[in-house]
């Protein structure tokens, strides 16, 4: 069963709520039932909906239970690893960062999808020419600050419509959505989109995060419908 604090270890920003042990553990069956699976696949340039997926108009408010206080006074960003130029940001340094509006949407491994988000933040091809990762770099380990990790492939992080969001629909990103800051990688299910990032680790080899031990697919890929491990 999960720990309080997954992957981390002691948090760094005040925290409430504590890991819903229930629901870890009800998604782990999910995984292992293969429930949502239509063993179907689709081609994205084709078909906007992903196989097993229905459309919602709200944004359903999902975590593991903790919800970090983080705010924009006491907001980092570490980015480390393989990279010639490792940063940590403040605030103040990525509102310093060019900004870059993308409406893309939005497919959740528990089957809802919603079209047209607009959001606004700095893409994440921007901060990679910043810490300019090395030669050897394949992958990158998102860290956040309720404990969650998740990993993608260094090209997944970097697609054009990537990136590190501050604002939806015209407003900043809440608290329960993962603001002030969370990733938006579009093209893979949503739980690659980690909420209140802190830290983005550079890695030669892969390796995997908290849902990703625990029963889901490690590419994430909807039209492939690659929710689950086999």
């Amino acid at each position: 069963m999960a720990d309080e604090f997954p992957q981390d270890g002691p948090q760094d920003v005040p925290q409430d709520g504590r890991i819903r042990d229930k629901l870890i553990a009800t998604k782990q069956q999910w995984a292992r039932e293969g429930r949502g699976l239509t063993g179907e696949t689709a081609d994205p340039a084709r078909d906007r909906l992903p196989p097993g997926q229905r459309l919602v108009e709200t944004w359903p408010v999902l975590d593991l239970g903790i919800m970090p206080r983080v705010s924009e006074a006491n907001w980092t960003l570490a980015v480390d690893g393989l990279v010639d130029t490792p940063v940590t940001w403040s605030w103040a340094d990525l509102q310093a960062q060019p900004r870059e509006r993308v409406v893309s949407d939005i497919h959740c491994v528990t089957t809802w999808s919603r079209y047209d988000n607009r959001w606004e933040g700095v893409s994440t091809r921007h901060l990679l020419s910043i810490v300019r990762p090395r030669p050897e770099a394949r992958f990158v380990l998102c860290h956040s600050s309720d404990g969650y990790t998740t990993n993608l492939p260094l090209d997944a992080f970097a697609a054009e419509d990537a990136l590190l969001a501050t604002g939806w629909e015209g407003q900043p990103i809440s608290r329960d959505h993962g603001g002030p800051v969370r990733v938006v990688v579009p093209k893979l299910y949503f739980w690659k989109s980690a909420k209140w990032v802190k830290r983005i680790e550079v890695l030669a080899e892969d390796r995997r995060g908290y849902w990703e031990v625990r029963g889901y697919h490690n590419d994430a890929g909807p039209w492939r419908e690659e929710r689950y491990s086999e």
